[in-house]
């Protein structure tokens, strides 16, 4: 069995992490209205990432949430040590977890990666944003963890009330 379907059975036993038993219906419903309800509830980025892992594409989610933590980072000092990070592990040329964002936009943060800026990665993360919306969400709206996901929130719900 591959670790992404044994990750898949965890997931819908509660006694395994509970992230089903903290989740209600409605929440789980709320996430197909828009992709940015999706990743704005905790529960939901950690399964959409999951989901990704399927896909071998985990790598936009975590980039889009680096980027998050990297624009709210006050020191100047801790931020030019993640543009770096972030630099090695997404932008550059056969980085381990590359990104796939255009040329103009990895030019860019090239360049200016020596004195980076709160914003240098905003056109890349808006890029990624772009193809995890149009691509993977719809797929993950129609994927057997998201079904699977609403019919244990549904069961829930029904065992509450």
């Amino acid at each position: 069995m591959s670790p992404n379907i044994c990750w898949l059975c965890k997931l819908f036993r509660d006694d395994e992490n509970g992230i089903t038993s903290k989740l209600s219906l409605e929440e789980v419903l709320q996430w197909s209205q828009s992709f940015e309800k999706l990743i704005a509830n905790k529960y939901g980025t950690i399964i959409y990432r999951t989901y990704l892992k399927t896909e071998h594409s985990e790598e936009n989610i975590e980039f889009w949430l680096a980027c998050e933590i990297y624009k709210k980072t006050a020191s100047q000092k801790k931020r030019n040590a993640m543009a770096k990070k972030l630099f090695k592990d997404y932008i550059q040329p056969h980085a381990p977890k590359e990104i796939n964002i255009d040329s103009p936009a990895r030019e860019a943060i090239t360049r200016n990666i020596q004195k980076p800026t709160q914003s240098c990665f905003d056109e890349a993360q808006k890029i990624v944003y772009m193809h995890m919306e149009r691509d993977s969400y719809p797929r993950f709206l129609g994927s057997d963890i998201y079904q699977k996901l609403k019919l244990q929130t549904d069961r829930n719900d029904s065992l509450i009330h």
